[in-house]
C-alpha cells in the first residue's frame, strides 16, 4: 500500500513537472526568431561568431535542438562547444534585432552576418537594403543594451 501510494505521488510529480517544461519551450518558441522548423540564425552557426569571428552557414548534417530550438553548426567541434554550454552561444533576445529591441522593445528580423559580440554574448541585427542598425547601436550600445535587456526581460516574463 505505502509502495503504490508513492509510485503514484511520482507518477503525478513527473506529469506535473513535464508539463511545465513543456509549457516553457511553447513560451520560448513564440519569443525566438525562428523559421518555421524552429531553426535559429537562418541556419548560421552560433559558435561560429566566436571561434572564428565570421558568420558561417551551419549544415542539417550537425544539427541540434535545444530546449525546442534547432541549431545548425559548420562541424561537430562547434556542435559539442554549444552542447557543453548552450547559454554562451544563444543570441541574445531571442535572435532578433537587438538595436530593435533597445530602441523601442521591438521583434525584428536580423542578417545573421551582421552581429557584434560584446562581454562574451552575441548580438545580431537587422541590416537590409540602405539600414545597418549595428551603426546606430555602437553609437549608443551601453544604453540600448541596458533597454534591450529591459524589454527582453519583460517581454519573457
Amino acid at each position: 500500500m505505502n509502495f503504490a501510494i508513492k509510485l503514484s505521488a511520482l507518477l503525478f510529480i513527473s506529469t506535473i513537472s513535464l508539463f511545465f517544461q513543456e509549457a516553457d519551450i511553447s513560451k520560448r518558441l513564440a519569443h525566438f526568431n525562428l523559421d518555421s522548423k524552429h531553426l535559429a540564425i537562418d541556419g548560421f552557426d552560433p559558435v561560429a561568431y566566436f571561434t572564428s569571428g565570421v558568420a558561417t552557414e551551419g549544415s542539417k548534417k550537425y544539427s541540434l535542438s535545444y530546449k525546442g530550438v534547432t541549431y545548425y553548426f559548420s562541424s561537430s567541434k562547434n556542435k559539442s562547444l554549444f552542447e557543453g554550454d548552450p547559454i554562451k552561444y544563444e543570441p541574445q533576445y531571442g535572435g532578433w534585432c537587438a538595436y530593435a529591441m533597445g530602441d523601442n522593445g521591438e521583434k525584428v528580423s536580423i542578417n545573421p552576418k551582421t552581429f557584434k559580440i560584446v562581454e562574451g554574448k552575441l548580438y545580431l541585427f537587422y541590416n537590409k537594403l540602405f539600414t545597418n542598425t549595428l551603426i546606430p547601436w555602437n553609437e549608443d550600445e551601453v544604453n540600448l543594451k541596458e533597454k534591450a535587456d529591459l524589454f527582453w526581460k519583460d517581454l519573457i516574463k
